[in-house]
């Protein structure tokens, strides 16, 4: 691993109160010295004038962590100036001159890494938790960064157990091994895989909260899309007319509701037509409907067929006395009025809610580890299915702990580490 001395902006650019600069390597305290021109502890803050020979850079709060007791394992300086772009720059300057290199993105959490400070499951929980927007969300990042790791590890030692068990039962006779030692590695191995399976059972749930629930309105030509969707976000986004098509794009935007974060999108109008541009706007209103956790499917009479499992039926314009207001499977409402909004948004909430609200504890599943988990079903089911031969079923057991591994950095691509931190930014 790459050892030089390398520093980064750690908190936001931009004009700010403070800003925080941190500076990883080894044997810095050398520099902490002339920097902060005194004699210091590890692990206190001092108030210092910054200089550069007779130039005050700034006066700041200047913190030394001697390995390995700090973030990245390595010694870390941490430097609280003013946020002024000017000073955050003249101190880059500074650490320039003196053999110091910008980090390149991730790269503190990767020393991190190699330094056993966090595995690849914390990277991710740390990623999502940069990522942060809602309380749901965070509350998820909190769960990956402090409690993922665990089960992971839990499930891969069971893996090596049940493996070396497997191996066992080829070289060593009956007597010198437990009793039925077959049918309870048997029963280990499909307990696991339904584990695992019920993990990734819940991946599009903790999708959801983590990327934001999928909420679609979609309809024919001028059933008062745009005008719910307007409502629905309490500001005029969405042009709204009388003249069908109006709408020939997706009109996106994402707002809280209840702590998650919701992706809203107001779509063309469902209808044949010869017009290029406003079919593009329809292909994209079925791409819409593809990758939505929600669909809003809005009409304007009784006759419309029963929604579908992940629909709302919305039959707008109950202003105009359209309908007999009968059906029990649909929401009666008024753009115009604001009738219905309120049963249309508990209706909402309670989709996302009974989607969502499993995902407290729920592992916190991106693409990557999706994958990798998918692999380590798929290898435990054979191992299953080998009954006997445990010769087999020993091979299979350590393929899926690998997979594991690789979830955990324990077996660690080079382009699996590589495309884990580089998620993460500058100073982290």
């Amino acid at each position: 691993m790459n050892n030089d001395t390398i520093f980064a902006l750690s908190s936001g650019r931009g004009k700010s109160g403070v800003a925080v600069i941190r500076i990883a390597g080894d044997d810095l305290g050398p520099l902490f010295s002339e920097m902060s021109g005194r004699a210091f502890d590890a692990r206190r803050a001092y108030m210092v004038n910054f200089r550069d020979g007779d130039d005050l850079i700034d006066q700041c709060v200047m913190i030394y962590f001697a390995a390995p007791h700090s973030f990245t394992g390595t010694d870390v300086i941490e430097i609280q100036t003013h946020g002024a772009p000017a000073v955050i720059e003249r101190v880059f300057t500074y650490l320039k001159a003196h053999g110091a290199r910008m980090a390149t993105p991730g790269e503190f959490s990767r020393r991190a890494f190699y330094n056993n400070k966090m595995d690849l499951a914390d990277v991710d929980g740390l990623a999502a938790l940069l990522d942060a927007q809602t309380e749901r969300q965070r509350r998820q990042a909190i769960h990956a960064m402090t409690g993922d790791s665990h089960q992971y590890d839990a499930w891969r030692r069971e893996m090596i157990e049940i493996a070396a068990y497997a191996a066992a039962i080829l070289d060593y006779a009956d007597d010198d091994l437990p009793a039925n030692i077959g049918d309870v590695i048997h029963n280990k191995t499909q307990n696991l895989r339904d584990e695992i399976m019920g993990a990734i059972s819940r991946y599009a749930a903790v999708r959801a909260v983590r990327g934001g629930f999928n909420i679609v309105l979609v309809g024919e030509t001028n059933v008062g899309k745009s005008s719910l969707f307007n409502r629905i976000l309490g500001a005029n986004r969405a042009i709204v007319s009388d003249v069908p098509g109006t709408t020939r794009d997706v009109v996106g935007v994402t707002m809280d509701i209840d702590g998650y974060l919701v992706n809203l999108a107001d779509t063309a109008g469902i209808r044949e037509t010869t017009d290029m541009i406003e079919q593009m706007g329809i292909d994209r209103t079925h791409d819409e409907i593809a990758a939505a956790d929600l669909v809003l499917r809005v009409v304007t009479d009784d006759m419309a067929p029963s929604p579908s499992q992940n629909e709302i039926l919305i039959i707008n314009k109950s202003d105009l006395g359209r309908g007999d207001r009968g059906r029990g499977d649909a929401i009666y409402t008024s753009a115009k009025t604001c009738a219905g909004m309120d049963q249309l948004m508990d209706a909402v909430r309670r989709r996302m809610h009974d989607m969502m609200d499993a995902t407290d504890d729920a592992l916190v599943i991106n693409a990557r580890t999706h994958a990798l988990l998918g692999d380590a079903a798929d290898n435990l089911g054979a191992a299953v299915a080998a009954g006997d031969n445990y010769d087999i079923m020993a091979e299979h057991v350590r393929r899926a702990a690998d997979d594991v591994g690789q979830i955990l950095g324990t077996i660690n691509p080079t382009e699996v580490m590589d495309a884990t931190f580089s998620q993460l930014c500058l100073g982290k």
